[in-house]
């Protein structure tokens, strides 16, 4: 497909309460039925940003993976999110891109996020992902991954080019300069879309979240108007725009080449 519908939900998130939270979004999700492809959750959609995994992660595949399976297919769109997820003996903060035919890919967050502990509590990823929507190139990260440009680096010409940068993240609002700065840096440095979506309100710990999720072109354009409030918004993506701007302004060509060590 030459164009890609693409749903940012930004919503507050009840704390620690994934039942809430699933019937929450399922009622946010029901109008968008067959008019999108791909629907972007914030991290951690079903508990906030915990780190209490031990008490507020689910099993590997367990009730949200369920209901994410069973919601894509209603849509027929992708739906992506990440979950406090406990596989065998570890934790994960684990991005699932779930398809309408009930298959998906995980992504396990890369940089966790130590101002929180965040590496105390869970298990960093080693696995770069990209996932096939329609032909479109995603690749799927997670919030504090997003200070770290040579991991979200675009391979273009190789195994790992995209050509869609999708973060999800519970990025607070004393740091929003930052969220708001680097999403336009990873679109135009990565000559590619970049999607963010973010979460509002106040969590269990009294953090506060701002939102100011975006849609950004390859120019660093909004292509979104920000809000700190809830807000369910889609966008349509156009690859055959993004290819004309990378043939007139190939700056992939002069990238430094190095290998990343995991």
């Amino acid at each position: 497909m030459n164009t890609l519908n693409v749903t940012l939900v930004q919503a507050s998130l009840a704390w620690h309460d994934a039942a809430a939270n699933r019937r929450k979004f399922a009622t946010l999700l029901a109008p968008l039925a067959g008019k999108t492809d791909l629907v972007a959750l914030p991290e951690m959609f079903t508990t906030g940003f915990t780190m209490q995994p031990e008490s507020a992660a689910e099993v590997a595949n367990g009730p949200t993976v369920d209901w994410m399976r069973e919601q894509a297919r209603k849509l027929g769109a992708v739906i992506a999110g990440s979950i406090a997820t406990r596989d065998a003996d570890r934790h994960f903060n684990r991005l699932i891109c779930m398809r309408p035919d009930g298959t998906h890919e995980s992504y396990d967050k890369r940089h966790l996020f130590r101002m929180a502990h965040e590496h105390d509590h869970y298990t960093a990823g080693t696995r770069r992902v990209i996932v096939d929507i329609k032909g479109w190139k995603v690749r799927p990260l997670v919030c504090y991954d997003l200070r770290f440009p040579v991991w979200s680096r675009n391979a273009l010409g190789g195994r790992d080019a995209y050509d869609l940068l999708l973060y999800v993240a519970n990025w607070p609002e004393r740091r929003r300069y930052a969220w708001q700065t680097l999403i336009k840096a990873r679109a135009i440095e990565n000559l590619s879309y970049c999607v963010a979506v973010n979460c509002v309100g106040k969590d269990g710990n009294g953090i506060n979240y701002t939102g100011d999720s975006a849609a950004i072109d390859y120019l660093g354009q909004p292509l979104t108007e920000p809000s700190e409030q809830e807000f369910v918004t889609t966008v349509t993506l156009d690859r055959a725009a993004l290819q004309s701007f990378r043939d007139k302004f190939p700056a992939h060509l002069d990238a430094d080449e190095f290998q990343l060590h995991l």
